[in-house]
């Protein structure tokens, strides 16, 4: 299970900077990652905060493409999509934990 978290929370990271950049950035080690690894639940809380971060994001440029504040049609688009992604990509990773969670109740010892 330890090797599914480590590439989880690679990903999680590489997934925001892609997002927030536009263009693919190198997975280097970060000095959190080579002190030892994070608690689950705060790779999870970042990873809700990250997407909600978005979500704002994309609000704000609806909300400009409607009251005409020079936000271009595609700019909105790109937003509500990465939103749209990200969610999905919480919502997948939400799925799987609670298989899990379930598949681990339902072990006999």
């Amino acid at each position: 299970m330890l090797p599914i978290t480590n590439a989880i929370s690679a990903t999680v990271p590489a997934l925001t900077s892609l997002a927030s950049s536009g263009g693919p950035q190198p997975m280097l080690p970060t000095a959190s990652q080579a002190v030892g690894p994070a608690p689950f639940a705060d790779l999870l809380t970042d990873a809700v905060g990250q997407v909600n971060q978005l979500k704002d994001q994309a609000d704000v440029a609806v909300t400009g493409l409607m009251s005409g504040t020079g936000v271009d049609v595609h700019q909105a688009m790109i937003a509500t999509q990465k939103a749209s992604m990200a969610f999905e990509l919480t919502l997948a990773v939400r799925n799987k934990a609670v298989q899990a969670y379930q598949s681990v109740i339902g072990m006999q010892f």
